[in-house]
């Protein structure tokens, strides 16, 4: 392990860096200081706090030790308890971020969202979720990007990828894995009948070059044209891509874009992480099976959490826990339900 001042020296280099105009001109070499810039900054923060914290206690200390005048030293002491509060909160902050539990925590991610049962009203409530995730990011001051998708003409989707970057995404966001259903009456249910439709979705830590390397023999591109809802044709140029990873006959097809070249690098980032996932499936037992009740099938019987809208109840069957305000969480306000499963899944390891 590095000590915390050869880490505030590697995060000051790195400082330096971001302002050398010969890397400010290299678009890669910026975007990868960049990113080593973001990922330590949050240990370098913490670091300077604990430094201060203790320093203040040490302070406090000599006035408890050589002030004759009692109030003071009763100042001093009640202050040292408090110090003491935060040196330890900092303290296990800085541990999660040194010695992560998982090392994909601070990742970014890529999720997938698909429609399972109900059909239309699956790709409705898919196109909610994606929406919940979006307004979430925003909330938390992250960036989502849709990589591909397969729209219907009602304002749903049958299958939505999109990548959420920023601060511990991953290690937020995986909780969200699993089939998640849905318990109401449609708009175009005329009898008042409520319907259960489902949509599963799967977290992906976000793969780079540097993770997965892809061997360029070992893929098949190909081309064709972009469609809209219903199947329709939207341009009459060859601007989408298939990617196949033969060895693995993994498929990954991208057509929002309007490049073949913007095309083809979402669906490389996509098969990336979707063949990182696969190795560290093969890895350990452990990881296979949290992927599988990621995936899941997409029934009604497999489910993660409820969303019941008539009651306003929104449950997570995995801590039997339920939540009365639908409408703010479908707004993007999950931090509670993240927060509640990040603490079972604690006192549990």
């Amino acid at each position: 392990m590095k000590s915390f001042q050869e880490i505030k020296d590697k995060f000051k280099d790195l400082e330096k860096k971001l302002i050398d105009p010969r890397i400010i001109s290299d678009m890669s070499q910026l975007t990868k200081i960049s990113k080593e810039h973001a990922n330590l900054k949050k240990t370098h923060d913490l670091i300077l706090k604990l430094e201060k914290i203790e320093t203040n206690i040490k302070d406090n200390l000599e006035i408890v030790n050589s002030e004759n005048n009692q109030e003071l030293k009763k100042m001093a002491n009640e202050e040292l308890e408090q110090l003491e509060l935060e040196k330890n909160e900092v303290g296990e902050k800085l541990n999660e971020e040194l010695f992560p539990a998982d090392p994909n925590d601070k990742k970014n991610v890529i999720i997938e969202i698909r429609a399972g049962a109900g059909g239309d009203e699956g790709a409705l409530f898919t196109a909610e979720l994606f929406r919940m995730y979006a307004k979430f990011a925003e909330n938390m001051g992250w960036k989502n990007q849709i990589l591909s998708s397969n729209a219907i003409g009602i304002g749903g989707y049958k299958e939505i990828i999109f990548s959420i970057e920023g601060e511990g995404v991953y290690g937020n966001l995986k909780y969200e894995a699993g089939t998640h259903r849905v318990q109401r009456v449609p708009e175009t249910e005329k009898q008042g009948r409520v319907h259960t439709s489902t949509s599963t979705v799967v977290v992906l830590p976000e793969a780079e070059e540097v993770d997965i390397k892809i061997d360029p023999s070992e893929i098949r591109i190909d081309t064709f044209c972009s469609s809209g809802p219903g199947g329709q044709s939207v341009n009459t140029t060859y601007s989408a891509i298939r990617v196949t990873h033969i060895p693995t006959n993994t498929v990954v097809s991208c057509q929002d874009e309007k490049s073949q070249h913007q095309n083809k690098e979402k669906a490389l980032q996509i098969l990336r992480s979707r063949l990182l996932a696969k190795a560290e499936e093969e890895k350990a037992l452990k990881e296979s099976a949290e992927r599988k009740s990621q995936v899941g099938g997409g029934d009604r019987s497999d489910k993660i959490r409820t969303y019941n809208f008539s009651q306003s109840r929104i449950t997570d069957h995995r801590i039997n826990k339920s939540w009365h305000n639908i409408d703010e969480i479908m707004d993007g306000q999950i931090e509670e339900i993240i927060k509640e499963l990040k603490k079972i899944q604690k006192e549990q390891s």
